[in-house]
């Protein structure tokens, strides 16, 4: 099985290597392969995707990332900034559904902001459409009126069949899941979102085992915090899955410990920790590598069907939380708190 390993920017390559460690330790038959991407692609080729790394990718039967970004890089060109190696990897490698799982380890229900009885037992998976929207959509671009005043222009659109094959991802989960479904959008202001409501909506008659419910997205934002336990399943488009998994990682407690899976439409991934890069904390050993760690036991499950040594990795997790090992995002008193190397050495040492 061969993964292609793109550590990036930041923390990247300190979190990477904690999740490279547990997955040599599971001695499967893998082949790493490391590549440079985002801000260390641009300096290495000129390019935050630089054609070896799209290649190596293209061949790999998994990704495994780990975050780009940081303020020296602000002032590059648009096309050379390190995000857009990342939008081109989804896009080149038709990576259109991206999973957000928000789980709240028992252990770590007071380090969430919310009271603990609000989110103990949290388990709920958001299903976002990541290549269309206004992330994708043409024309856009900073443009000079006749006036001389600047205009910016970003354009969001969809099309029926993308709608299609991301709400069928989205059903499918929920199938497996807690059967329930609830599609978010803006269908009473934006006619885009109302071909998603009428989409979805009409898919649903296929899934009757499904409860389907919709929910606009700023009424969606607030049941987040207000009542989160509500939901099983969300999907919804790129826009707002990237602002609603964002807040609903708060909710854990901490961005550091969600994992997130790009699929396409044949399993083939990219598994990444949501958080950024982190240029604050990078080289100072503190970062949590959790989230790295769940993302690559996800790439087991999804991508290369080793259920049995994803259920281990997920499990040797939540036995180090048990024994009150944390990182400084998800530290409260009376635990002990260690830092990226010791987190990595005793889920190793779990396994």
């Amino acid at each position: 099985m061969n993964i292609a390993v793109l550590p990036g920017d930041g923390i990247g390559k300190e979190i990477i290597a904690q999740a490279v460690r547990v997955l040599r330790r599971l001695e499967l038959p893998l082949e790493l392969e490391e590549a440079p991407v985002g801000g260390a692609g641009y300096e290495a080729a000129g390019d935050p995707l630089p054609e070896a790394t799209l290649v190596l990718a293209r061949k790999a039967d998994a990704i495994l990332f780990g975050a780009i970004g940081g303020p020296q890089y602000d002032a590059l060109p648009r096309d050379k900034r390190p995000e857009r190696g990342l939008l081109r990897l989804r896009k080149e490698l038709g990576l259109f559904a991206n999973l957000r799982p928000a789980r709240v380890y028992p252990e770590l229900a007071q380090a969430s902001s919310l009271k603990p009885e609000l989110v103990a037992g949290l388990d709920l998976l958001i299903v976002r459409e990541l290549t269309g929207d206004i992330y994708f959509g043409e024309p856009r671009g900073i443009a000079t009126l006749a006036n001389g005043e600047r205009e910016g222009v970003n354009t969001m659109r969809y099309r029926e069949s993308e709608i299609l094959r991301i709400a069928r991802v989205a059903f499918e989960a929920a199938r497996k899941r807690g059967r329930k479904l609830c599609s978010v959008d803006k269908a009473n202001v934006l006619e885009t979102t109302e071909l998603w409501r009428q989409v979805v909506g009409a898919l649903g008659k296929d899934y009757a085992d499904v409860e389907l419910s919709h929910m606009y997205v700023d009424n969606c934002a607030m049941q987040l915090v207000r009542n989160p336990k509500q939901f099983d399943v969300i999907v919804t488009g790129n826009l707002f899955g990237d602002i609603l998994s964002d807040e609903a990682s708060m909710l854990t407690g901490s961005i550091g410990m969600l994992p997130s899976a790009s699929l396409d439409e044949r399993g083939k991934g990219l598994y990444e920790p949501i958080h950024g890069a982190a240029p604050d904390i990078a080289g100072k050993g503190v970062a949590n590598p959790l989230a790295t760690i769940i993302s690559a036991a996800m790439m087991l499950r999804y991508s290369l069907q080793r259920a049995t040594e994803a259920d281990r990795v997920e499990a040797a997790v939540h036995k180090v939380l048990q024994a009150g090992l944390r990182t400084g995002d998800i530290y409260t008193a009376g635990m002990r708190k260690v830092g990226t190397q010791e987190m990595g050495d005793a889920v190793v040492a779990a396994l």
